[in-house]
């Protein structure tokens, strides 16, 4: 049986925040969703609405020729789905209905302002959308308004926005730490009964910025901000020495821009603030916030409970142009020898990770083979694809990288054994032999799966072949794959 494949559809965010005037083009195969386009501009637009109650003047002139290129873009790509969201700055300010209207006439874009509340809808959206595990409170922090809402219960709550971005905090009379944790406290006492919390999923570019800021400082080898996990204890740490550094200071640190060293400090304090009024536990953060949220929306509706990993991983795979049945008959003509590998993740998650390698196993088809070994170790290693936690991106690229022969130091052995137990390193390479095993004796054809079995069963892995069979499927390259396999699982072989 095929995969299900979904026609690809574009689809475009345009994102007016009080910062960034960002736009994000997006392709969407079923439930995976691909950035193809990204650019922003840091605009600015809340600078001054503390102070004014209205929208920074350069800002508006930096937003303006941004939204200009932006809607030629959209002329040009002519996506599906256009959505253009404004939120804090916009919908505080004075003179937001006017910059609407502005927009509207110059540029054609419709602009529709988020209030607070569907803010924090579609922030929380987003986040399950990235990560369909997620559990506790998605917080989103921009330029001016700091979004709570709680996510993975069984009915959703109404989320709130609190006045606790950069530009709100902001004083004429300088950057003071201390006050400002005053201050970051008082706004935070009215929600903390209701939204304590043993997980915080941040979104948002300033806590970004501090992930990999953390990353640096500790030699973390996966430079991927998605799903990025830090314990309450290292995240205060680094949101203390960022908040404590000078402004030329922060401008050397890797991974933060001029413009972001200007808000970062406020990051860092709001956050420090939140792992003290809330308890928090754990700090996770998400690349997926408002725009994933607005895309998700649109989704059909029976796309929603496709695991994002799988997903992914058959589009991914699905491109090398091998027969589109190979992955689901691989996938079950494994099964037993799945069901026998050493536990990685637990009986919940190591089928789901199965059912991903397998959506993966031709993804080198088109590589030359010099080089697929390590070009495909890196491209699932650090694909784009949500859904999956460090570690098991690691596990994927292991399996994958067993598949195509590489040994079992693999391209980085520094980043396998900082991230992945050895129980689960044994794991995923006995999952990436058999599925080099089930390409190879099959020559990818679905078909001759149904001419020959293969058993886990009392400490045997045996493989059969249906008569008149067994010289076309177990010839002496099954038998090498096969004694591999067997050896990595320690079982006996039997053919």
């Amino acid at each position: 049986m095929s995969e299900p494949y979904a026609a690809p559809r574009e689809a475009a965010v345009i994102d007016i925040g009080s910062n960034s005037v960002r736009m994000v083009l997006y392709r969407l195969e079923g439930r995976a969703i691909w950035t193809v386009f990204n650019e922003k501009v840091q605009a600015g637009l809340g600078r001054d609405l503390p102070a004014t109650g209205r929208l920074s003047e350069p800002g508006v002139a930096l937003a303006m020729t941004a939204l200009r290129r932006f809607a030629a873009v959209l002329d040009g790509v002519k996506p599906a789905y256009v959505f253009v969201a404004a939120t804090a700055a916009v919908r505080e300010a004075k003179d937001g209905p006017s910059f609407c209207d502005r927009v509207a006439a110059e540029t054609g874009l419709k602009v529709r302002v988020l209030t607070g509340e569907e803010e924090a809808r579609y922030a929380a959206l987003g986040v399950t959308a990235g990560d369909p595990r997620a559990r506790g409170l998605a917080a989103d922090m921009g330029g001016s308004s700091l979004e709570l809402i709680r996510i993975g219960l069984d009915r959703p709550e109404a989320g709130v926005t609190l006045p606790l971005g950069p530009f709100s905090l902001a004083d004429p009379k300088g950057f003071d730490a201390e006050r400002l944790r005053a201050i970051i406290a008082q706004r935070l006492k009215p929600v903390v009964g209701r939204f304590s919390s043993d997980e915080l999923h941040a979104v948002g570019g300033g806590w970004r910025s501090l992930a990999q800021l953390h990353m640096e400082i500790s030699s973390y080898p996966l430079r991927i901000v998605h799903q990025y996990v830090m314990s309450a204890t290292e995240a205060r740490d680094v949101a203390r020495f960022a908040a404590q550094q000078s402004r030329a200071s922060l401008d050397r640190l890797p991974g933060v821009t001029k413009r972001r060293a200007e808000t970062l400090p406020y990051a860092a304090l709001v956050l420090d603030g939140l792992i003290e009024a809330l308890d928090l536990k754990t700090v996770v953060f998400s690349a997926w916030g408002v725009r994933e949220g607005l895309l998700y929306e649109t989704l059909d509706r029976d796309e929603h409970p496709v695991d994002p990993l799988i997903a992914g991983c058959a589009a991914l795979g699905a491109r090398q142009g091998i027969s589109p049945g190979l992955p689901a008959a691989l996938h079950a003509w494994l099964s037993e020898v799945i069901a026998a590998l050493p536990e990685s993740f637990g009986p919940d998650r190591d089928p789901v990770l199965a059912a991903a390698a397998c959506r993966l196993a031709d993804l080198g088809a088109r590589l030359h083979p010099d080089h697929r070994v390590e070009l495909v170790f890196d491209q699932v290693l650090r694909a784009p694809i949500p859904g999956q936690t460090h570690a098991e991106r690691v596990w994927l690229a292991t399996a994958l990288n067993a598949r195509y022969g590489g040994g079992s130091g693999t391209p980085e052995p520094g980043t396998v054994e900082r991230l992945l137990s050895e129980e689960a390193r044994t794991g995923a390479r006995a999952m990436g032999l058999a599925l080099r095993l089930g390409c190879d004796l099959s020559g990818r054809s679905p078909q001759l799966f149904a001419n020959a079995a293969i058993t886990a069963r009392s400490g045997v892995l045996r493989l059969t072949a249906a008569p008149g069979y067994a010289d076309v499927l177990l010839g002496e390259q099954t038998r090498r794959r096969a004694k591999a396999l067997a050896e990595a699982l320690g079982l006996r072989l039997e053919i």
